[in-house]
Order: structure tokens, then sequence, then C-alpha cells
């Protein structure tokens, strides 16, 4: 059911997304229906919040379509952005291990399309197919990895070399082959706390890559000229 709406939701288009993830793909075609048929989709606006920190952690959730930022808020009401995700990106993996509450909120960049897996039904299926736990497994060293190079990258790169290694990853991840990184509901802030690092310097670095013609900027839009100067600037 949409939980929105109440309408039934389309099966086969959720099933579609999750067979592009190797996390699901190990339960085959039909197990994937069946997985699809399980869970629950559900459409947002840009701004809406999935689930907020604090909450407890009953599903897993997978981002079909749009754009969400993970969001971490301290005791004093600060808040910094962890990660982005997109279109085929898991999130809410943590609380299922262990049972606690959600360490971070995830918040709508761009519309989005979410669908969200109960926890005893991944259970169920870890029991059913082995091979989900191990993928499932994969998943959290991927997500390790992330951390230790976002922590070296702090340890071992400036400002500007961290702001040249986002601005390529996100044009990977959310950009065109222009070289063009399109990111509406991302603001200043949210890149400063992806690199660890203030506003007003975040801005300052921009400049500099533009002054370098490194990159333009025209509003939200990003686009890259010299990927291989950014690369070597970010240490790639």
């Amino acid at each position: 059911m949409n939980a929105r709406s109440g309408l039934p939701y389309e099966v086969e288009p959720v099933a579609a997304v999750l067979a592009e993830i190797p996390l699901f793909q190990v339960l085959g075609e039909s197990g994937i229906r069946s997985t699809a048929r399980a869970g629950m989709a559900r459409r947002y606006r840009s701004g809406q919040i999935i689930f907020h920190q604090g909450d407890p952690g009953e599903s897993l959730y997978v981002l079909l379509d749009g754009l969400v930022k993970v969001v971490f808020t301290t005791e004093h009401g600060d808040e910094i952005v962890l990660n982005m995700l997109r279109r085929g990106d898991t999130f809410g993996e943590m609380a299922l291990l262990d049972g606690s509450p959600r360490s971070a909120s995830i918040v709508t960049a761009r519309p989005s399309w979410v669908f969200a897996l109960p926890r005893a039904r991944l259970l169920e299926l870890m029991r059913e197919h082995p091979g989900l736990a191990d993928e499932f497994l994969r998943l959290l060293g991927r997500m390790v990895r992330r951390l230790t190079g976002q922590a070296a990258d702090l340890a071992f790169l400036d400002l500007g070399g961290r702001l040249a290694k986002l601005l390529l990853q996100l044009a990977d991840k959310h950009g065109r082959a222009d070289g063009v990184v399109d990111l509406p509901g991302l603001t200043q802030s949210d890149l400063a706390s992806l690199i660890g690092a203030s506003r007003p310097a975040v801005n300052r670095a921009l400049q500099s890559l533009v002054s370098r013609n490194l990159i333009s900027v025209q509003g939200r839009t990003i686009t890259l000229l010299d990927v291989a100067a950014l690369r070597k600037r970010g240490g790639l």
C-alpha cells in the first residue's frame, strides 16, 4: 500500500529497482517480487523527513528514486549532513542490527520514492536465503570503508582538496556525462557539513576553484571544467 494515499502501489516498478541492487539480486526474480509485495512504497515531497534521529529502527529502506540527505543533529540542535543517497541506495541498516534508535534523520533533497521492508521480513529472508546475509555484510563493509576514507580525508587533505574530491564524487553519483552537477536541495551549508568545514570557508574554496577555471557555478548548478586538475587537487 501507499502509506500516504492508502492505494495499492504497483509491485513491478518496485521489483525492477530492487533487481538492480546487489543486496536483493541473490533472491532471484520470484524472491524479489515477494520482497516488493512484503514492504511498503511511499512518495515524499522535497524537504520531507522519512524518519527522525532517535526513532525506532523497524525497517530497511531503499531509495527507489530521488535524492536524500543523512542528517545528524547534536544535542544543542546543530545539524550536519553526513551523506547523500541516490536511487538504489539503502539506509537504516545499523538500527536493524542492534535494535538501537536511528542514529540520524533522513530528509529528502528532491521528490523521492522510498521502499520500506520490515525488519521481521528481512530476517526471514536472510534465513531463507543465506546469500542475503553475506550481501548485507558486504554492504556494511562498504559503509565502514566510506567512513574510514572520510576520516583519512579530514586528516590528510586540506579544505580545497576535500571540496574537489567531494565535487568529483557528487558528479559521479548525481551528475551527468557533461560534468554538470545539478543538486537542487543541496546548500553550501550541506557541502560544508560533508567535508567538515564552515559555510563561509566552502564559499571561499568554491570561488578559488572558479578563479582557477576548474569549475563554474550558476546558482546550485556546478559544472566541472577541468576534471584532471580536480582529481589532482583531491589526491585521486
